[in-house]
């Protein structure tokens, strides 16, 4: 492959992340409507179709896939992109915390769960995948882990103190005494 081509390839992959960005520029915030979102989702991936050979960048094109699928909430449809782009880069830990957040929305908690203790793996030290885990524990009931997990990401990160009380993934062990032991306890 010549150096025109990588680059051109370069560029489509930036095209097709630039509309994906613009899906979440302004986060919850101000979310993008839902007509607005889908529209620029359906750009990325037609802008990805125009990659003829991915090359070395397998991963990263099956990764934009399932994003653009995501955030369509076309969950059950980017699984299986996310996880062979996970299967290929297996320390990438965007790709996986992707993963997790569809699985979680397909209603499987446990490959959700499984998938960020994977992560864990390979960055141990990232406060999202423990406060994600807690969430995760936390909806599947296990009070212990979900508290174990929220304190380890505290103690990695003490801003995600500030999303705790509106988190509805916590509500179902917001009032076990564990819990509130964990949010008496100052960070």
């Amino acid at each position: 492959m010549s150096n025109l081509q990588r680059i051109r390839r370069q560029q489509i992959l930036r095209e097709a992340e630039g509309y994906l960005d613009l899906i979440s520029v302004f986060g919850e915030r101000m979310p993008c409507r839902p007509d607005a979102r889908d529209k620029l989702a359906r750009r990325a991936l037609a802008t990805l179709d125009r990659i003829e050979n991915p090359g070395g960048m397998k991963a990263q094109i099956l990764f934009l896939r399932g994003q653009a699928l995501r955030l369509m909430e076309r969950y059950i449809e980017a699984v299986p992109l996310l996880r062979e782009a996970a299967e290929i880069e297996p320390q990438n830990v965007q790709i996986r915390l992707a993963l997790a957040w569809c699985y979680k929305r397909c209603r499987r908690l446990d490959l959700a769960i499984q998938t960020l203790e994977e992560a864990l793996e390979a960055e141990p030290d990232r406060a999202i995948l423990h406060y994600n885990l807690a969430c995760y524990w936390s909806l599947a009931g296990n009070v212990k882990l979900a508290v174990t997990y929220l304190a380890q990401a505290l103690e990695l990160d003490a801003d995600y103190r500030n999303r705790i009380a509106t988190e509805p993934d916590f509500d179902p062990i917001r009032h076990h005494p564990h819990f509130q032991m964990l949010m008496g306890v100052s960070v």
